[in-house]
């Protein structure tokens, strides 16, 4: 029997409450909570051996007397280091104890991320390594402390009986590790060869089950909800709009309108680069469903992007005669109940909001539509589960993160692929440029100049707020800075995650609305904020951002007439170079994929929320392509095994574990 939370000893009822919201409600759910990342600490480097924003254990001697000062209410620890091959400068914040150590033990062992500042080497609050293991990183349950969520996996490593869930045969012919020991190595790992064998295996589970969905799914015959081609409701839908859509934009609403007359769900991920006009061609397909009598609804990954796609629904689809409504987990509950009514009677025809759309409550009369925007925010349960919502509802899913085709085929192998290859015209390619901590008096002077001329800026920050961790920008303190120093003669406003909705819809209306000049802020405006007046962005600390989530903070800007400009402050790596010398989307997949592999493309959890793999480990690009051939070979084959592994597939999917292939 699964052994509940609250009969282990000492786990008191706020904490069992804060692990159950994390998707935890018995020790079992521990094995499939794998740590979020490793800290390998067993490999020294040398710092002449290390890259700009290279993670390193590095041996190293202290070179003169260490300083202690406060500033700015924080006190700093700092020295300088020499490893026989290069100098270091490292500083460690709040941690006033340090200076003592350092006298004391003029050598130590370190674990940080090199970067250069002003030409020099730097670490920042690196940890001092004591064991040369490697060290699982879980991810933060709010009210757990780390260490309790260690002993809990451990425990439950110790505890529960693990079950293979694929046949010997196939474990034989991929050389894979069996799941039990796998598990354990995953979260306990003796070596890092053993943890990537170990990773390697559950990727490989993880990979399968999802594509022989993905398969099955492409293979069903199951009608789907049939939306008619109504020539006169397309007519009226784009003489309404102030604009006429580009070729490409009417050739893939041709190919959405194709599928959803036919008598199968249709199954098509839109592709398209930022700013090329994707919603617009998902909102006609939501008119023309609510034309043949069926609802749509449009999930999105936050409340901003959801609320942005609500505000123009109430331009576009309104006035046309469809009725709209937006849920979201900050919807007031009276409102909610509304919703729900208006939902189950049908009298609600068209529905935008977040994950709060997959929730229990949430009942559709004729559900004939279901579009996820930014999938790749979304694993691929979250988008199944909308499409549950309806009997066969068509399904439509938008991504204006590039990827490329062969990758996107395997990933979406459950999708038709249509591709939006044509930006409005007049749009201008925004002119990138990298910018060193050096010229940051001049980026502000041009800042200054755009604002004076009418136009607009963001200013986008790694952190929220000044953090222990690293002394990366953060967007309260270097808004504070501005508004009282270099930009003191413009309008200046700061939002972030952290902020209360209503708040952070203000302050993003002044913008959108004119009101505010510059806004400071984290990655919260790297999606749907549409100011065709801003012509300038600013990334902080370019170097911590993977290439793709550049490219679109990248493209909030460049969106009106006017000359647009994006300034990466950072010294130049490889990375920041093929942003600055392109502005194609899709080859900068492609280089992004080459330079760190499919991960950084994808960066979503493909399994449960309780944890299981995230995609950022999908590193091995031939596994991928493995995978995706032996999935074909099972979904043509009717053996036993291939029986079992269909039914284990769709239970993972379901998020349980039923089929057994042998016992452990």
């Amino acid at each position: 029997m699964p052994q509940a939370l609250r009969e282990i000893k000492g786990l008191g009822e706020k904490r069992i409450k804060a692990l159950e919201n994390a998707g935890i409600r018995e020790l079992a759910d521990f094995l499939d909570f794998l740590p979020l990342k490793y800290l390998d600490y067993t490999r020294l480097k040398r710092l002449s051996e290390c890259s700009e924003g290279e993670e390193a254990v590095l041996r190293l001697a202290l070179a003169g007397r260490p300083s202690q000062a406060r500033v700015n209410g924080r006190m700093l620890t700092r020295a300088s280091f020499f490893d026989g091959t290069d100098k270091i400068s490292i500083t460690w914040f709040n941690q006033p104890w340090m200076f003592k150590t350092l006298v004391n033990e003029p050598e130590l062992l370190v674990y940080g991320r090199v970067e250069t500042l002003r030409g020099a080497r730097v670490l920042s609050q690196p940890r001092i390594v004591s064991e040369m293991v490697v060290t699982p990183v879980y991810r933060t349950i709010q009210g757990v402390p780390a260490k309790l969520v260690r002993e809990l996996a451990e425990l439950a490593l110790d505890q529960t009986r693990v079950e293979e869930t694929l046949p010997a045969a196939l474990i034989e012919r991929f050389d894979l590790m069996g799941r039990a020991r796998a598990i354990r190595q995953a979260h306990f790992p003796d070596t890092t060869e053993l943890l990537e064998r170990a990773l390697r295996r559950l990727k490989f589970e993880d990979m399968l089950c999802f594509m022989l969905n993905a398969l099955m799914s492409k293979n069903s015959e199951a009608s789907g909800a049939v939306i008619r081609k109504n020539e006169a409701g397309i007519a009226r839908f784009l003489e309404s709009l102030p604009y006429e859509l580009t070729g490409a934009q009417k050739r893939v609403l041709d190919e959405i309108l194709t599928d959803m007359a036919s008598p199968k769900a249709m199954a098509r991920l839109v592709q398209g680069d930022v700013g090329s006009g994707k919603t617009i061609v998902a909102f006609c397909a939501m008119y023309l469903a609510a034309l043949s009598g069926w609802q749509s609804a449009l999930m999105a990954p936050t409340e901003i992007l959801a609320s942005q796609h609500y505000q123009t629904a109430l331009k576009v689809l309104e006035p046309l005669g469809v009725r709209c409504a937006l849920l979201t987990g900050g919807t007031p509950a009276p409102a909610k109940k509304q919703i729900y009514e208006g939902l189950r009677c049908g009298e609600i025809q068209a529905v935008f909001g977040t994950h709060a759309l997959i929730s229990k409550g949430v009942e559709h009369c004729d559900l004939g539509l279901a579009i996820t925007d930014e999938q790749h925010r979304f694993g691929v349960r979250q988008r199944t589960a909308l499409g549950l919502k309806g009997n066969s509802p068509n399904v439509l899913v938008m991504s204006a993160t590039p990827i490329p085709r062969t990758m996107a085929l395997i990933m979406y192998g459950d999708l038709d692929i249509s591709v939006i290859d044509e930006l409005p015209p007049g749009r201008k390619p925004v002119k990138t440029r990298i910018v060193p901590e050096s010229k940051r008096e001049a980026l502000y002077c041009f800042i200054m100049e755009e604002v004076r001329r009418g136009r607009q800026a963001y200013i986008v920050c790694p952190l929220v707020e000044e953090s222990e961790e690293t002394d990366a920008e953060n967007a309260t303190e270097l808004y504070d800075e501005l508004a009282r120093t270099a930009l003191k003669d413009a309008r200046v406003a700061l939002v972030h995650g952290k902020m209360k909705s209503e708040e952070k819809d203000k302050v993003l209306s002044d913008f959108a609305g004119g009101r505010t000049d510059v806004l400071v802020s984290t990655t919260v405006i790297e999606v749907g904020i549409n100011v065709p007046n801003a012509t300038v962005m600013v990334v902080e600390d370019a170097h911590r951002f993977g290439l793709a989530q550049l490219h679109q903070l990248r493209g909030r800007v460049g969106r009106g007439e006017e000359e647009a400009w994006c300034f990466l402050v950072s010294g130049e790596t490889q990375r920041l170079k093929i942003l600055s010398q392109t502005n194609d989307g899709f080859l900068i997949a492609e280089k992004d994929m080459e330079l760190r592999g499919p991960g950084d493309i994808f960066g979503t959890r493909q399994s449960g929320a309780a944890g299981g793999l995230n995609a950022d480990a999908l590193k091995d690009t031939e596994l991928l392509y493995q995978v995706h051939a032996l999935a074909k070979e099972i979904t043509s084959t009717h053996t036993p095994d291939a029986e079992k592994l269909k039914m284990t597939a769709q239970n993972w999917l379901r998020g349980k574990n039923e089929v057994v292939f042998s016992q452990n």
